[in-house]
């Protein structure tokens, strides 16, 4: 990303204020309206323009934000009938998943906490349980994951990424942790887009090294080793969303009474408050 992305047009004088673009409060925004009106999987929202209202901010930037929900999958946009909340990842429509906020320091780090209990659980099973083919697809996710990381090929990553604690999923030969972690990997894919937008958390050839390590464990059938290396694995990236996390909410307070509305606001010819150009929401992708 480049560092017009990461900074915003203004700072305090001294230090420059990392840049959100308005599509991201906006969409942080909307989510926190969806849990305040205890709307459900299903339940069917204003339209662009009356959410634009409720929200106090532009309709293009309320689009934008509409979209990258849309493509987080909280939000299903069906054309002709309207704007919906989505399924939750579990596909159950009375769990509280559907009303996970994803900028939420509380909600981020329990998030965090169940993914340690159950990728550490699923990489002890796997050391124990894995087939030789399920061996290699695991060591061929790591060792494509440092390479990416080597490379700093964020794109690349996510995909080897994905492949890796997939395969560890599968060589645990139990289907509902297999199911566990690719919801809750989809659930930490959002906070990776909307803290992030677009970087990576922290050095993609640390996790890369940490794979590696991980995979030798399971080859070696150490179960109690990977399991440990995995929770050291989900503890580093549990340790970047902190400081990102807390890093926002100091950036927030440093605004004073600059309101979060006007900061989120853009006028028709694609500016924001602060008259920097507003930018699109980057792919969904994740790297942790």
């Amino acid at each position: 990303m480049s560092a017009e992305r990461k900074v915003s047009a203004k700072g305090d004088g001294t230090t420059p204020r990392p840049y959100r673009p308005g599509y991201e409060l906006v969409a942080e925004q909307l989510l926190g309206y969806i849990a305040e009106q205890g709307l459900r999987p299903g339940a069917r929202l204003p339209t662009e323009a009356g959410l634009a209202e409720i929200l106090g901010t532009s309709r293009n930037v309320t689009r934008e934000a509409v979209k990258v929900l849309a493509a987080l999958g909280r939000l299903s946009v069906r054309r002709g009938a309207g704007i919906f909340v989505a399924d939750s990842p579990g596909g159950l429509a009375d769990d509280d998943m559907a009303h996970f906020q994803p900028t939420s320091m509380e909600h981020v780090l329990m998030l965090l906490d169940y993914r340690s209990l159950i990728e550490a659980e699923t990489a002890r099973r796997a050391a124990g349980q894995a087939a030789p083919i399920e061996v290699r697809n695991i060591q061929k996710g790591a060792e494509r994951s440092l390479e990416a990381g080597r490379e700093d090929d964020a794109d690349a990553f996510a995909v080897a990424d994905k492949l890796f604690h997939d395969a560890v999923g599968i060589a645990a030969h139990n289907i509902f942790l297999r199911s566990s972690v690719t919801n809750v990997r989809r659930l930490a894919a959002q906070s990776d887009v909307l803290l992030f937008h677009g970087d990576t958390p922290g050095s993609l050839e640390v996790a890369g090294h940490q794979h590696m390590a991980i995979a030798d464990a399971i080859a070696a059938g150490d179960a109690d080793r990977a399991a440990a290396l995995m929770t050291e694995h989900i503890a580093t990236t549990r340790q970047q969303f902190e400081r990102r996390i807390r890093d926002r909410l100091f950036n927030v307070a440093a605004r004073g009474a600059e309101p979060a509305a006007s900061a989120a606001s853009e006028t028709t010819t694609g500016t924001d408050a602060a008259g920097a150009a507003t930018e699109p929401p980057p792919p969904v992708t994740s790297a942790s």
